[in-house]
């Protein structure tokens, strides 16, 4: 009787203790397992998304519908970035070694130039233009004003213009046959700022076909960047940056106000 007792108490023991065992043993397991899988996959996928959207400052529905040319304008928009330092410094090695104004086969920054109005197709064209940093030195012998106010000044003057103006008019007077649609930066150095112009041929068919750009073949658009009618012209004659009651003595410009304004005019029945 003790026997079988023993033997029975002992078989059911054994059995029950390595079948709970076993079945905790893989049930927690696999709950374990699971558990820090999706634990961590949801963790690294929370924060991979929340630093990239954070970071790039784009949001969950831009995500899904950004093109190449929002990536690239996403891109120059962080230019202290590793990648654009380094992308930025060889272009500018590269920009040194060529010509002051020199054409280019396409665009070296194509949504910007898109955006501007170019158009791969003929009668449009992409000059590259470098244009060296700082003020204007007055232009006297040896630096001296020779008997004018002395605070008149030699070097601590500026151009009136912007240097992208500049490059524009240069880039125009290289290519006279031209006319100067728009322009943008695409570089600078210690010593120079590189801009890309673009140009229209505005006796192409192509060109004065399109309704869309056949404006500029007007006489009146001749010498554009000459006359302020650019983006650049307009930046510097204060029409863009000044609006409503600021820009009061800068509209239609600073001389027709202003002759405007001192002009007697005498309204009588002659």
């Amino acid at each position: 009787f003790f026997f079988f007792f023993f033997f029975y108490f002992f078989f059911f023991f054994f059995f029950y203790f390595f079948f709970f065992f076993f079945f905790y043993f893989f049930f927690f397991f696999f709950f374990y397992f699971f558990f820090f899988f999706f634990f961590y996959f949801f963790f690294f996928f929370f924060f991979y998304f929340f630093f990239f959207f954070f970071f790039s400052c784009i949001t969950w529905e831009q995500s899904f519908t950004m093109g190449a040319y929002k990536y690239m304008e996403e891109l120059y928009k962080r230019k202290q970035s590793d990648v654009m330092r380094f992308l930025l410094r060889v272009r500018c090695w590269e920009y040194r070694q060529l010509n002051t104004v020199t054409r280019v086969p396409r665009p070296t920054r194509a949504d910007k130039a898109r955006r501007l109005g170019y158009k791969a197709k003929q009668g449009y064209a992409i000059f590259r233009v470098r244009i060296r940093r700082g003020g204007r030195k007055r232009p006297v012998t040896k630096g001296k004003t020779m008997g004018k106010p002395s605070n008149q000044g030699v070097k601590g003057l500026k151009f009136e213009r912007n240097k992208r103006s500049v490059a524009e008019e240069r880039a125009a007077r290289k290519a006279p046959n031209l006319r100067v649609l728009n322009s943008y930066w695409i570089g600078q150095d210690a010593t120079f700022k590189f801009f890309e112009v673009i140009l229209v041929d505005h006796s192409h068919k192509t060109i004065r076909r399109d309704p869309r750009i056949n404006w500029i073949a007007k006489p009146v658009m001749k010498h554009r960047e000459n006359r302020g009618l650019t983006s650049a012209g307009r930046h510097h004659r204060g029409l863009v940056a000044k609006k409503g009651h600021f820009a009061m003595k800068s509209r239609p410009s600073v001389r027709a106000n202003w002759k405007r304004r001192n002009t007697l005019s005498l309204r009588r029945f002659r």
